[in-house]
């Protein structure tokens, strides 16, 4: 299936191919372009959204297929709240249909869901939704896919913050004792690995709120591709880009 076969002439050069003993174990993805995407063709916002998800189901797929054990997706922020009443109702039921829909070729594919985000901050149908697809899924071990809803990169550091001060305050926790791994473990993301790849499209050159403490030594690939627009050709791309980079974390190859 990513085995390309090279051009039949004699200067045809095979493009690099994924190694799959190399992969990134966690891939992040702040989908971004939708809207654009839609004023671009000249239809309703919803009509990005729902091409989104399209491109969402591409790269699961296509994780799931190969050997990536972990995909993070940001789908809604704190601050997406602010958007126009129509539009956040049209994610939030875009969202319900999205899990009833795929919830059992995501079984069937061995993917579990699991949110990161103050997700009972969402409407109660999106919120039973969610809680569903994660009961359903939670025994599957081939992709776990992470759907950040209601997610804030400075809202989770806050959060972990007041938890261990809390601890602290009653004499659970001895101060000194924070470290790097007690305060992870205080994340939403506790016992997730940071993630090896983050994918930003849309062209834009920012984080966005998203995962901030997780993202240290996180790799960047930034493309101009609208999220609608990208499929698993471009993730095999930023793969390929990936294995090509030299992961030091600060220090210095010997």
């Amino acid at each position: 299936m990513f085995n390309r076969k090279p051009h039949r002439n004699k200067r045809a050069v095979e493009e690099p191919q994924i190694d799959k003993s190399r992969l990134p174990v966690h891939v992040a993805i702040i989908m971004d372009g939708n809207g654009r995407w839609a004023k671009q063709r000249g239809v309703p916002k919803v009509m990005g959204h729902r091409a989104g998800a399209e491109s969402l189901r591409d790269v699961v797929r296509y994780c799931a297929e190969t050997g990536i054990l972990i995909l993070t997706a940001y789908a809604f922020s704190t601050e997406n709240w602010k958007r126009p009443q129509d539009e956040v109702s049209n994610l939030m039921g875009l969202l319900v249909e999205y899990l009833s829909k795929e919830i059992q070729e995501l079984n069937d594919n061995g993917v579990r869901i699991k949110s990161i985000g103050q997700v009972d901050g969402l409407p109660s149908d999106a919120y039973e939704a969610l809680m569903a697809a994660e009961d359903k899924t939670k025994e599957n071990k081939r992709l776990t896919l992470n759907l950040a809803l209601n997610y804030g990169g400075r809202l989770e550091i806050l959060e972990a913050v007041r938890k261990l001060a809390h601890e602290a305050h009653e004499g659970r926790l001895d101060p000194a004792s924070i470290d790097e791994s007690l305060f992870a473990s205080a994340l939403y993301t506790a016992g997730i690995p940071d993630p090896d790849l983050l994918i930003r499209p849309a062209g834009e050159f920012r984080l966005s709120n998203f995962l901030l403490w997780q993202i240290a030594y996180t790799e960047l690939w930034i493309t101009p591709v609208l999220w609608p627009d990208f499929r698993r050709s471009h993730l095999e791309q930023a793969i390929v880009d990936y294995q090509c980079r030299e992961r030091r974390f600060g220090g210095r190859k010997s």
